[in-house]
């Protein structure tokens, strides 16, 4: 059985956790902070999560763990079989995590954790959020999933990355990232209704006092 390293918390963990729930395909969770001990390391080679842990060994790098499960797995696609329609689908899950959840991740700390961001970091985010999601406006097609017309692994980041981005955008810089794109806004609506994101949304929201204990205790 293929067992996912990781936490609920993490919104990778969380992509991954979705695809193989999708599918249908039997896992285990093993809980798993990473870090940089030796036994973090001799699973996950920078100390990040999530790990897909497989009969031949460790999977690391969330893409890398989604076209792994796509190749090796049964169930519903989640990447097109034509070279160019799969490179679409890649290239707006790199979209969304480069110019969109990157930049976001680098204010998470004030935004939820009660910490301070430098001006500069935030202002550097701010500005380049507004460019991540003009580019997700001109790129996606929202007709109905961010690729076209059937569920793919962008609409994956999109779920797990854009909701954290746009709480960011909310709560640091009073601004409405997807006020100009209702239908973006209709889908990602649409998306955590879903029963399996209702499913990981409770499990994220059971293992949240655990990681904040965590945090804590690392400051």
């Amino acid at each position: 059985m293929l067992k996912l390293y990781g936490f609920a918390v993490s919104n990778y963990y969380n992509m991954v956790k979705h695809a193989l729930m999708e599918k249908g395909v039997p896992f285990e969770e093993v809980p798993f902070y990473a870090g940089q001990s030796p036994e973090a390391l001799a699973i996950s080679p920078r100390g990040k999560v999530p790990v897909l842990g497989v009969e031949q060994g460790f999977v690391n790098e969330t893409g890398v763990i989604l076209q792994y499960i796509e190749d090796t797995q049964a169930g519903a696609p989640l990447l097109p079989r034509t070279p160019f329609e799969r490179a679409q689908v890649l290239a707006l899950a790199k979209e969304i995590e480069l110019y969109i959840e990157l930049p976001a991740r680098t204010c998470f700390a004030e935004a939820f954790f009660g910490m301070t961001v430098p001006e500069a970091i935030k202002e550097k985010a701010r500005a380049e959020l507004l460019l991540g999601f003009a580019s997700l406006g001109r790129h996606g097609k929202f007709a109905p999933y961010v690729a076209g017309d059937s569920l793919s692994v962008a609409d994956l980041y999109f779920l797990y990355s854009v909701s954290l981005a746009c709480a960011v955008g909310k709560k640091l810089f009073d601004l409405d990232l997807l006020a100009e794109l209702p239908a973006a806004r209709a889908l990602l609506e649409r998306l955590e209704q879903t029963p399996i994101a209702r499913r990981i949304a409770a499990d994220k929201d059971e293992a949240m006092p655990a990681f904040l204990a965590m945090i804590a205790s690392r400051q």
